[in-house]
């Protein structure tokens, strides 16, 4: 026992090198509001409010891992009942034919005890695996809680950008429709060519086009919104025609924390660190196995050769057991699981890891995002006002003989796909604002009582 001690494998820690601070940390503000696990009010939005709510009580996907914890707190229990003493009942009654052509009964009613004693930590290691296994689905509750709030804010804002475009499509359209109903008086009286007249009523089917368009996305992005919120198909309200992403609801005071807190506030990073200490404590058991193990029975009760004896005389019975069992030769094959052991902690130390290289990388996507995307956006903002004074200034030349109507379609397209464009980024910068969120594990903090546990 001392030399197979002595020869138990280091199990290496993984290697995690935390920078200092965030490379595009200074596109958020230092004393900006902490991301929280209700994240999404940060938003100011009742009824994605509402959606999210809903969400996280009906999706299937996060009842489904819900079960998944209880299923492993029951086999934590399990684990634990294995190693304590057993304690049963046994009524038995025998009856032997012998040689001298007589019946020989016997009967018994006897207690019974068990109990393999573990002396190698092998009942610790099983704990200690099954409470990891726990921690880490709590996470992955916690991670699919996160991604499910993500992905029903993004939709959401997704469906509130086809609103608004159809808002935009249908009222281009309107204004189209009225420029060319003037065309077309126009060229009655001989003040436009026919030319000018079917351009302005191409640019009004080329709006209108776009309408059952923008109708059947904003379909398709509620029938994924029932998806998420665990329903049938249905409409969802009060909602705007997209008026939303026109206004300052943008968290823009949202702090990215420091990068060493990220190690305890992702899921996913404490999901595959609660994994590896599993495969740590698996690497035990496998080690224990190599070793001695001790198990005592015991029964005490009463026995008769009648039934009638078992009540009179009380004749009592007993026996008691105890072996030690010692591997000494299976070919190899506790030693080839144990070191199979080894390899899956290494492999799970790998993926830890991959893990938070994976996560900083998120964190510093979405601060990039934010801070292209605001600049962009700003720049179309401008952009659609001056396009907007074009389009106005083209129409009057037009009627004063000044412009030809080319000139006025190349504003109207300009515009028209300006104002789509401004729509798009301001979405997308929402959407930024969501992924960094997330990036950032939703708020979620590890508790004081998750304690590192390696072999050494």
């Amino acid at each position: 026992m001392v030399a197979l001690t002595a020869c138990a494998p280091r199990l290496n820690a993984p290697v995690v090198e935390v920078p200092e601070r965030y490379r595009y940390a200074d596109s958020v503000a230092a004393d900006s509001v902490v991301v929280t696990q209700r994240w999404w009010e940060l938003f100011g939005d009742t009824t994605l409010n509402w959606l999210v709510e809903r969400a996280l009580q009906n999706n299937r996907d996060l009842q489904i891992a819900t079960s998944r914890i209880e299923q492993a707190r029951e086999a934590l229990r399990i684990t634990r009942a294995a190693y304590l003493p057993a304690i049963g009942g046994e009524v038995s009654a025998e009856a032997t034919y012998n040689r001298e052509q007589r019946i020989v009964q016997d009967y018994a009613v006897e207690p019974t005890l068990s109990w393999e004693i573990s002396l190698f930590g092998a009942l610790r290691h099983s704990t200690v695996a099954a409470r990891a296994e726990v921690a880490a689905l709590e996470w992955n509750r916690h991670g699919v809680a996160l991604s499910l709030a993500a992905e029903v804010a993004t939709n959401y804002f997704t469906l509130l950008q086809y609103e608004r475009d159809l808002a935009i499509a249908t009222r281009t359209a309107h204004l189209r429709r009225e420029s060319a109903a003037l065309i077309d008086s126009m060229y009655r009286y001989g003040m436009s060519s026919g030319i000018d007249r079917e351009q302005a009523y191409s640019l009004v089917y080329t709006a209108e086009a776009d309408i059952p368009n923008y109708r059947n996305a904003i379909e398709r992005t509620l029938l994924s919104l029932n998806v998420l919120l665990g329903d049938v198909p249905q409409e969802y309200g009060p909602r705007g025609v997209g008026g939303e992403l026109l206004t300052d609801r943008q968290p823009e005071e949202l702090s990215a924390g420091v990068p060493s807190e990220l190690l305890q506030r992702r899921p996913d990073i404490m999901q595959a660190y609660h994994t590896l200490q599993q495969a740590a404590a698996e690497v035990g058991v496998a080690r224990s196995s190599r070793f001695p193990s001790i198990r005592l029975t015991a029964s005490a009760g009463i026995g008769a050769s009648t039934l009638k004896g078992l009540t009179e005389h009380n004749p009592a019975i007993w026996s008691a057991a105890g072996t030690i069992v010692q591997p000494i030769f299976q070919a190899g094959a506790l030693r080839a699981k144990e070191r199979a052991a080894v390899e899956q902690y290494n492999q799970a130390a790998y993926q830890y890891e991959q893990t938070i290289l994976a996560a900083f990388s998120d964190v510093e996507q979405a601060l990039t995002r934010i801070v292209a995307n605001r600049e962009e956006e700003d720049r179309y903002a401008r952009l659609v006002d001056s396009y907007r004074e074009i389009v106005t200034m083209a129409h009057a030349l037009y009627r004063n003989g000044m412009v030809d109507y080319l000139d006025v379609i190349d504003a109207e397209r300009t515009l028209y796909g300006a104002q789509m464009q401004l729509v798009n980024l301001v979405t997308q910068q929402y959407i930024n604002y969501v992924l960094l969120c997330k990036a950032l594990g939703g708020g979620w903090q590890a508790t004081a009582n998750e304690n590192t546990y390696l072999l050494r």
